[in-house]
């Protein structure tokens, strides 16, 4: 059996991300994120970027988008800069996911978009911050603190990412008319592939 502590720990976290989740809300700007759904409504193509936890959850975004028929792909920044960002043209959108809006490795990124013609949508908590100054488009993303004791491991702020990431797919799907329909004919694998097929007849 764990310790007395150990299990407190547990608990706690749970009441550390609802938190979070519940004050999230209340930093939701409803005219930037009415303009990141609208752009990336209209894109052509869509690239998703960041590093550590960030990266990870922008590469679940990335594959939602194209759970929903918007093509994305997640752009890794040690390969964006030797190429991978041909994938991007004009008038195409990159999402860019940096709590603190400073990460070193996503800053090259920027300047290719703004060459290309790349709109930029930014996720951070800071607003005053080089991402959030480059962007189009800028999300806040609220932190209250990290799970663990020492506040320091990417955990509450992977949720908080991953939730805002989630109402922008919830607002596309109603944006764009996307249909259960459409989502069964690419999805034929699994329990909810069989819902969804098994309905569909």
């Amino acid at each position: 059996m764990i310790s007395k502590e150990a299990l407190q720990a547990a608990h706690a976290a749970y009441d550390i991300e609802e938190a979070c989740i519940r004050e999230m809300k209340e930093y939701i700007d409803d005219e930037q994120f009415s303009r990141a759904v609208e752009l990336l409504s209209d894109a052509t193509r869509i690239g998703t970027a960041g590093c550590g936890h960030s990266g990870i959850i922008c590469q679940h975004f990335a594959h939602l988008l194209c759970c929903i028929e918007r093509p994305a792909r997640f752009i890794s920044p040690a390969e964006a800069v030797h190429g991978a960002t041909g994938f991007l043209q004009k008038g195409d959108v990159m999402v860019f996911a940096s709590r603190g809006g400073k990460t070193k490795e996503l800053l090259p990124i920027v300047d290719i978009c703004k060459a290309k013609g790349v709109s930029i949508i930014t996720i951070t908590e800071n607003l005053e911050s080089p991402l959030a100054a480059a962007a189009d488009v800028v999300l806040k993303q609220h932190v209250n603190r990290e799970t663990d004791k020492w506040n320091a491991q990417g955990t509450t702020s992977t949720t908080a990412l991953c939730m805002i990431l989630h109402a922008l797919q919830a607002a596309m799907i109603e944006h764009t008319g996307y249909r259960a329909e459409q989502f069964a004919l690419i999805h034929p694998g699994g329990a909810v592939g069989e819902r969804l097929n098994n309905k569909a007849l």
